[in-house]
């Protein structure tokens, strides 16, 4: 009995060791994500002037804004908890739950309206490239809704909210300037999962197990995107994307 005592005790005492690094950690991933994003869309968009930036649309602005407000809003949030601010950080939180849920709605419009201009990388058909974005809020919109619900479990919330953010970093990886990734989706998706890593190796070294959050909405997002492709280049999928260029958004 006392032997399982002390091992309860030891267990509890490395968990919460490792959770006060947390912080640290989970602010210093959204760093990360910000200097993804900025560095993907800095010559295009952010040194370009933003809502002055030559974009082929206003719905594109209007995107490149809100999604923009979500990677400050996650620096925010991070920031607030790592400064011991959770009151604060749970009272504006239903403010990203609802930024998140418009950012699903511009992005399904955003890539709607890019497929109507036949926009999308070279050598990928502009119908079959369409699945990327629609599935990439897919996986967000869940992920957020999971979050969402697992808000009084920081452990879990917080994970799975970072997780949802690597949904997002495609197409700012796609456009970094390196080779191996550039206007490339499916090579700046696999680039994408070094954040999944991350977390996973965090994971291990703070609590010595992966937590059950990060493993199942990890699983879900790689699930997701590897077999989208697949299913963009077929007839059914085309039919669709056809159906939604003619709605000419």
């Amino acid at each position: 009995m006392a032997t399982a005592v002390a091992s309860s005790t030891v267990k509890v005492r490395a968990g919460v060791t490792g959770r006060k690094y947390d912080h640290v950690f989970f602010s210093g991933m959204a760093v990360l994500l910000l200097g993804s994003v900025f560095l993907g869309f800095a010559h295009t968009y952010y040194l370009a002037g933003m809502f002055h930036a030559p974009l082929p649309s206003m719905i594109v602005h209007f995107h490149g804004a809100i999604f923009s407000s979500w990677i400050l809003f996650l620096l925010v949030q991070t920031t607030l908890v790592a400064s011991g601010r959770t009151d604060v950080h749970r009272r504006i939180g239903i403010a990203g739950f609802l930024l998140a849920c418009l950012m699903v709605v511009v992005g399904v419009w955003a890539a709607t309206n890019s497929l109507g201009r036949s926009s999308g990388p070279p050598g990928i058909d502009p119908k079959t490239f369409y699945i990327i974005p629609i599935t990439d809020m897919v996986i967000f919109g869940v992920l957020v809704f999971f979050a969402y619900r697992a808000r009084f479990d920081s452990a879990a919330h917080k994970r799975i909210i970072i997780i949802a953010t690597v949904a997002l970093m495609i197409a700012a990886i796609a456009r970094w300037p390196i080779p191996l990734v550039h206007r490339n989706p499916l090579a700046a998706a696999i680039m994408s999962y070094a954040f999944l890593l991350m977390i996973m190796v965090y994971d291990l070294w703070s609590t010595h197990k992966i937590h059950r959050a990060t493993i199942w909405a990890s699983v879900f997002l790689i699930f997701v995107q590897q077999i989208r492709f697949p299913i963009g280049q077929t007839a059914a999928w085309h039919a669709f994307a056809t159906w939604a260029q003619n709605l000419k958004l």
